[in-house]
């Protein structure tokens, strides 16, 4: 099916009645194989859901969690070595950096006092 043209979607929108007051306007009509048109299909009415209590609650939020946690892919061990080596290899560069960096500046903000 072709895309409608601006034209034909300003027109469509001109035809509609204003959001603010008039009557609802009818379900949006989709097109059909054999030219004709069918009203969209409305979605199912939702089923009352039943609040359970805190301690409901909190039992269904644990089934929940232990339901998500089966679905996590857990590292093996060399995985876990690697990424712990990173973190460290990181940390230790960040550290020295920081270290240079205060030693720096130390000397800058001191010379800068006694001006």
């Amino acid at each position: 099916m072709a895309r409608q043209t601006r034209d034909q979607r300003r027109a469509r929108r001109g035809r509609e009645p204003a959001l603010a007051g008039g009557p609802p306007a009818a379900p949006p009509q989709r097109p059909v194989a054999n030219g004709g048109s069918e009203p969209a299909p409305r979605p199912a009415p939702r089923a009352a859901v039943r609040r359970p209590g805190l301690l409901g609650g909190a039992i269904h939020f644990v089934q929940e969690s232990i339901a998500e946690l089966k679905k996590v892919e857990w590292p093996n061990q060399k995985q876990v070595i690697t990424g712990t080596t990173v973190v460290l290899i990181a940390c230790i560069v960040v550290g020295i950096f920081l270290y240079v960096n205060d030693l720096a500046w130390k000397h800058v903000s001191h010379w800068l006092i006694n001006l």
